[in-house]
């Protein structure tokens, strides 16, 4: 995607990696040579709270660290979507799970893909759907290379699970690939 500034929201409910995905795509932005910043916030609950995870990059510099109208918005639960559908810009896109109900006319597109459910079967762990999402978000966008994101998920992830994460964002960038139109 060429774009100067680029603003997206990831949101979902405590425990699915919302943050975790923001800080990777930041930081993968940042391995690619752009600017980027990465704010967050979540509910008081440890689990099932709403939770978000704002990126901005740019080739510029970035004057303000807040999303104000994302371009974006990757989310992985019917809440999330609820609560942030209307902040997205006039043309915005929603890139979410398949399981959530996108009723609304007020996005140009919506990417409604089995995420969790290609996390869980594919992947074969269902803490794995917040980095599916990820592969999926830079497939269709191509906002940072395959290369960065890969880089930035072996520094963020624990040891053990750098495998697992890997096959995830393979199965994110596999689900996004049979999309036939590319944003």
């Amino acid at each position: 995607m060429m774009i100067t500034k680029f603003e997206m929201r990831f949101a979902g409910t405590g425990g699915q990696g919302i943050i975790l995905a923001g800080i990777i795509l930041a930081e993968a932005a940042l391995l690619d040579g752009k600017n980027s910043v990465e704010t967050q916030s979540y509910g008081p609950e440890a689990r099932g709270g709403a939770s978000k995870s704002e990126v901005i990059i740019s080739d510029d510099i970035i004057d303000y660290p807040k999303v104000q109208k994302p371009d974006i918005l990757a989310v992985l639960s019917q809440k999330a979507y609820i609560m942030y559908k209307n902040d997205l810009k006039s043309d915005g896109i929603v890139i979410a799970d398949n399981s959530i109900i996108a009723n609304d006319n007020a996005v140009n597109k919506v990417f409604l893909l089995p995420i969790i459910e290609t996390a869980k079967n594919d992947v074969g762990s269902l803490f794995t759907a917040n980095i599916v999402l990820l592969g999926a978000v830079a497939e269709l966008t191509r906002i940072v290379s395959k290369e960065s994101l890969l880089k930035a998920i072996i520094q963020k992830v624990p040891k053990d699970t750098v495998k697992l994460n890997e096959k995830a964002l393979e199965a994110g960038y596999s689900i996004a690939g049979n999309v036939l139109i590319k944003i």
